[in-house]
């Protein structure tokens, strides 16, 4: 957008001192996807997620034309890039009380545009409803935009299908270097910039997840292609990019887009970096493109082993522009990291399975297959097989939070995890869309989901890692909910197609002690029930004076152990207590081994770290 921009000189200050002190802190010195990636982790901690029918009451803090026709007033009316007119009277104008659902013309009334289809992403929060590029526009061009990228629209006249009001377009796609032919919406000059950095916006907020939206680029000219190129790094066609890039540079910043981006930071607590900082574009997209293949990683092997996952490691390829490895178990390309470590996870005891390492680089020229590695998961060990939830929290009003536990023996990437909710429509059930989590959880961590509303005297919104006004975090204590892994239930709270208000309402329930595993069939027993609004202990990281005891019906002593291994517990009932490898052989075994005495004997094996099975429970032991 042009109007009322800044003076050059001080551009990139001022532009800088619109964020608060310190908000950027790391980026000194950054470049290209390392850059990209770092601003990713900044604009992505404690986004506040907001339910899709919050918008329209913040757009009057976010949205109001107080630039074109009403400059500088205390105005009601929205701004709409679809039909303002920079240098002219409106068509027509719309206030917040106009949101309709659907429209046959131009000027009825407005809904809510994703700029970025929001079928890219199924509709899923926290996309469905981010501020930075859902806005409010005529409803009639939104509906007959449909999914169709912005673009550069053909010149030709019988390939322009629409023409609106303020002269934007619909017509055949004329983007340079990009072989997309289908129908593209071409905004006016105005608003170039303003879309480009908002698209900008969601390639880095959303990194780590854009391989797994929709995407068809290239030469579809379906109705639901977008630009995206299925990478992480570079996210959008190269063509498409430096269109972006394009309308970024001749269409600069202006005061509306600064005043914009401080509205949406009071409200979802994250920025649009390319309005703060214009010239990240160019440090983040304009590479030069490195032609050589890179080497291939080396030294790849095998750190730690358990029942359900492995941990890899390996040496950085040569080549100083890596920008990241692809990891291919059997041969099938499973997961992608920066680092030069990874644990998978979500594997079957007692099976073998192969892996090789391959590096990429800013040209996405791949190095050949590391060396193989391959391994034997174990038959048990000590650990959770995956995350579960360990904490219900539903309160007065909006108090309500979840929390999450990992003890499965590694940090886990929650990228594929979500949380889905069934409500109950007359008689009807239905799944709206889940909530995506995000980031990493390390071992032994629990952290907290709350809804930004919530008000808890023993626990505050700051204190949470993910905060969400989403279906998911709206529960009533009659819903059924989900903690998923891709499309499959991981744990439950309630019982599915049921009304669960006699077990879920107006309590807080705590997982047991001696509970470690999830469940994907809601178990009552499973859980300690406390009075509504209770909230103690939520969240944090586990000591290892904690771990020897959590989740576990049985203290083992002393651990290291010499002669006899200790047991404490209600042991009484025991039948078999085995001890084991890593590789789940069974190398000693005493039936009933507590009948007359509270220890086994492990004198006589080798020093070294063993499992040991007491009936269904294991415990790890080291014998010195």
């Amino acid at each position: 957008m042009k109007k009322h921009l800044l003076p050059i000189i001080l551009f990139a200050q001022c532009m800088y001192g619109q964020a608060p002190s310190g908000y950027y802190n790391g980026t000194t010195g950054l470049t290209g996807y390392v850059l990209k990636s770092k601003l990713h982790d900044i604009i992505s901690k404690k986004h506040i997620s907001w339910h899709y029918d919050d918008l329209p009451g913040h757009y009057a803090k976010t949205d109001l034309d107080r630039y074109y026709d009403h400059d500088g007033t205390n105005t009601t009316i929205l701004l709409d890039p679809y039909s303002e007119k920079p240098n002219g009277a409106d068509a027509y104008e719309y206030t917040t009380n106009d949101l309709i659902g659907s429209a046959t013309a131009e000027g009825q009334g407005w809904n809510r545009e994703h700029m970025m289809p929001q079928s890219t992403f199924h509709s899923h929060y926290p996309m469905h409803s981010d501020l930075f590029y859902v806005v409010p526009t005529d409803a009639r061009i939104n509906q007959l935009r449909k999914n169709y990228p912005y673009g550069i629209s053909s010149s030709t006249p019988s390939k322009i299908f629409y023409t609106f009001s303020n002269t934007s377009k619909i017509g055949k796609s004329s983007i340079p270097n990009y072989a997309y032919t289908g129908r593209v919406y071409e905004p006016i000059d105005e608003f170039k910039g303003d879309i480009a950095r908002c698209l900008l916006y969601f390639a880095v907020r959303y990194e780590g997840k854009l391989g797994t939206f929709n995407y068809n680029n290239n030469t579809s000219s379906a109705a639901d292609t977008n630009p995206l190129d299925g990478t992480e790094e570079q996210s959008f066609d190269a063509g498409y990019i430096k269109m972006l890039i394009q309308w970024h540079t001749q269409d600069p910043v202006s005061q509306r887009e600064i005043d914009r981006n401080n509205a949406v930071y009071a409200i979802q607590k994250n920025r649009n970096p390319f309005i703060d900082r214009p010239e990240w574009v160019q440090a983040i997209w304009k590479q030069v493109d490195n032609n050589t293949i890179p080497r291939a990683p080396i030294n790849v092997k095998v750190t730690q082993t358990g029942a359900h996952f492995v941990t890899l490691n390996w040496s950085q390829s040569s080549n100083e522009d890596i920008i990241g490895y692809k990891i291919y178990q059997n041969g099938t390309f499973i997961a992608s990291t920066k680092e030069t470590s990874i644990s998978i996870d979500h594997l079957e005891p007692s099976n073998n399975y192969r892996f090789t390492v391959k590096a990429y680089n800013n040209s996405y020229l791949y190095s050949d297959d590391s060396n193989s590695v391959s391994v034997n998961t174990l038959a048990y060990d000590i650990y959770s097989k995956d995350l579960f939830i360990s904490k219900y929290i539903l309160g007065t009003s909006n108090n309500k939070a979840i929390e999450i536990t990992n003890k499965t023996g590694h940090a886990v990437n929650l990228s594929d995890y979500k949380l889905s909710i069934q409500l109950m429509n007359g008689n009807d059930y239905y799944y709206p869309a889940p909530y995506e989590l995000e980031g990493t959880v390390r071992n032994n961590e629990s952290f907290v989901i709350m809804n930004p509303y919530a008000n808890f005297s023993c626990y505050t919104i700051d204190q949470s890692k993910l905060v969400s006004a989403a279906p998911q975090m709206s529960f009533t204590g009659s819903q059924y909910l989900e903690l998923q892994y891709k499309s499959s239930t991981i744990d439950a709270i309630g019982r599915d197609h049921q009304d669960n208000s006699h077990y879920l309402s107006n309590v807080s329930l705590y997982r047991k002690d001696n509970v470690s595993q999830p469940t994907n069939s809601f178990d009552f027993t499973e859980w300690n029930t406390y009075e509504s609004n209770y909230c103690k202990d939520l969240g944090g990281v586990l000591l290892t004076s904690d771990i020897v005891t959590a989740n576990k019906e049985f203290i083992i002593y002393p651990n290291p152990v010499v002669e006899n291994l200790f047991v404490e517990g209600e042991v009484g009932e025991i039948k078999t207590a085995q001890v084991l490898d890593f590789q789940g052989r069974v190398i000693y075994t005493e039936q009933r081994p507590f009948k007359n005495k509270k220890y086994i004997t492990v004198g006589h094996l080798q020093a070294g770290s063993y499992l040991l099975k007491i009936d269904h429970k294991v415990y790890q032991l080291i014998k010195k």
